[in-house]
C-alpha cells in the first residue's frame, strides 16, 4: 500500500472516537453537538447580573467614524438594542472597554452615556439576543474548522509532508483556538454553541498530530 493510500485511512482512524465525527474524505460527514444537549455552563466568575448600554451619536461626515465605532462594539461582542444603543453584560472588562470607547466617541467630536442599568422587561429577550451573536461567531469557527480539515486532507491527496506546510497548519490552529478562547471570555452565558465548536477544534488537533506524525516518519525515512 502507497503512503498516499494509506495516509487518509490512518487519519481517519486516528480521528475515531473524537467527540464530532469529522472523516477527511467527506466534509459533509461532520457531526454537530446534537440540539437536546446541554450547553457548556460558563466557568471562573458568576454570571453578570445588569447590563451596559452606551448610547452614542457621531457625526455623519466623515461615514467611517461610524463605521469604526460600529467595528469596535462588534469586537467587544456589544449587541444593538437599537440604532446607537449597544448593550454588553456588565463586567468590569465590559466597562473598561466601554468606557475607553466614549471617550474615543467624544474626541471624535460626537456625544455619548454609559449606563448601567437592569432590564425591568425584555431581560429574556436581550440575553436570546447575545446568545444568538455568540452562537453566529462559534459558527465562524465551525466553518474555518471544516475548511482546516480539507485542507489537511489536500496535503494527503496531494502527499505534501513538509515542516513548512506543518508550520502553516500550527499556526491557522493557534490562530483558531486564540479566537475561540476570544469569544469563550465573552460567552458569559454559555452560549449552546460553544460545546460544538469547542469539539470541533479538538477534532483538529487531533488532524493535525496525525498529519505531524507522517511529516516525523518522512524524516526518518530520509535519514
Amino acid at each position: 500500500m502507497t503512503r498516499q493510500t494509506a495516509s487518509c485511512k490512518t487519519v481517519i482512524g486516528s480521528l475515531r472516537g473524537a467527540a464530532p465525527s469529522i472523516a477527511l474524505r467527506d466534509r459533509e460527514t461532520v457531526r454537530v453537538a446534537e440540539p437536546d444537549e446541554s450547553p457548556e455552563t460558563p466557568t471562573g466568575s458568576s454570571t453578570p447580573s445588569g447590563w451596559l448600554l452606551l448610547i452614542y451619536r457621531v457625526p455623519s461626515e466623515p461615514t467611517r467614524l461610524r463605521a469604526t465605532v460600529w467595528r469596535r462594539l462588534k469586537g467587544l461582542g456589544a449587541i444593538y438594542l437599537q440604532n446607537s444603543a449597544a448593550a454588553l453584560p456588565a463586567t468590569p472588562a465590559a466597562e473598561r472597554a466601554l468606557r475607553l470607547l466614549r471617550r474615543e466617541i467624544l474626541e471624535m467630536s460626537g456625544s455619548a452615556s454609559l449606563l448601567a442599568c437592569s432590564a425591568i422587561a425584555g431581560e429574556q429577550e436581550i440575553r436570546s439576543a447575545f446568545q444568538a451573536a455568540r452562537d453566529d461567531e462559534y459558527e465562524e469557527i465551525v466553518d474555518k474548522c471544516q475548511d482546516f480539515i480539507a485542507g489537511l486532507r489536500k496535503e494527503y491527496r496531494e502527499d505534501h509532508f513538509t515542516y513548512a506546510e506543518l508550520e502553516e497548519n500550527d499556526e491557522d490552529l493557534i490562530k483558531l483556538r486564540n479566537w475561540f478562547a476570544k469569544i469563550k471570555d465573552r460567552d458569559v452565558f454559555g452560549a449552546p454553541g460553544r460545546r460544538a465548536c469547542a469539539e470541533y477544534l479538538e477534532v483538529c488537533e487531533r488532524a493535525l498530530e496525525a498529519y505531524a506524525a507522517w511529516v516525523y516518519a518522512g524524516e526518518s525515512d530520509n535519514a
